[in-house]
């Protein structure tokens, strides 16, 4: 059971991690490498000054890596430049690698939830899996804190990271109990913890702002939200199908 389990999610992770792949090259990578120039210029403006100038109408770009573990070192005040991959091929390897390694990992999540679940699903069943995953990983915390190109003013990463992850588990959660459980109660404590993160509110900055032109950032939102979509339903879908095929359940 454990060897077919770990087949179907790398396999389908696999999939939907180079679809994710191909997908972003043609939608979100071309907003992040024009938000890079952006940032750029203003850093070679300089710091804080550059931001200003930039807010009353000088334009400027960059960003660090399609790969949002390594971003580039324009803006830190000690000079020290920070590791990203470079442009073209190595970026692409790096972006696709890190999809891919998402998409397995999301997908031996799914595959544990359906054998414990221990009802039988298909494609379209999982499919419905796979927008619950949109919807608690993607789309529920977007409404606090929505995909940011690099250049954008953000709160402090470590409470935005802790917010995303009550978000995401609230709402996975919340969905559960309103599709799964079976107590009366249920679907009403799911929609309170819905609702629960949002009550709280996101970590913001204190100032709203940065190089990056609001047009292109709310692109950016948009393009994000779509290619997620896609990765989830096609993840879905997939791991539902191997599912029925290795008869995991």
């Amino acid at each position: 059971m454990i060897g077919r389990i770990f087949a179907v999610a790398l396999l389908a992770g696999l999939a939907a991690g180079l679809m994710a792949s191909v997908v972003q090259h043609f939608t979100t990578t071309p907003l992040i490498l024009h938000a890079e120039e952006f940032e750029n210029k203003t850093a070679a403006l300089g710091g804080h000054h550059a931001v200003n100038l930039a807010a009353r109408g000088v334009q400027a770009e960059n960003w660090g890596a399609k790969l949002y573990l390594a971003h580039g070192a324009a803006g830190h005040g000690d000079g020290a430049e920070a590791w990203g991959p470079e442009d073209g091929l190595e970026r692409t390897l790096y972006t696709t690698l890190a999809d891919v390694i998402t998409g397995i990992g999301f997908a031996l999540v799914l595959t544990a939830l359906i054998v414990l679940r221990g009802q039988a699903v298909d494609g379209r069943q999982g499919l419905l899996w796979g927008i619950a995953g949109f919807t608690a990983v993607s789309l529920a915390p977007a409404l606090g804190l929505p995909p940011e190109l690099p250049g954008s003013m953000a709160a402090e990463l470590v409470a935005r990271q802790g917010w995303w992850a009550f978000a995401a588990a609230s709402t996975a959660v919340g969905l559960a109990l309103m599709f799964l459980g079976r107590a009366t109660w249920m679907p009403y404590a799911g929609i309170a913890l819905l609702i629960l993160p949002h009550l709280v509110g996101a970590p913001h900055p204190d100032e709203i702002g940065g190089p990056v032109p609001p047009e292109l950032a709310g692109h950016f939102v948009a393009a994000s939200l779509v290619s997620a979509a896609a990765f989830w339903a096609f993840l879905g879908w997939a791991t539902g199908s191997l599912a029925k095929r290795f008869e995991l359940v």
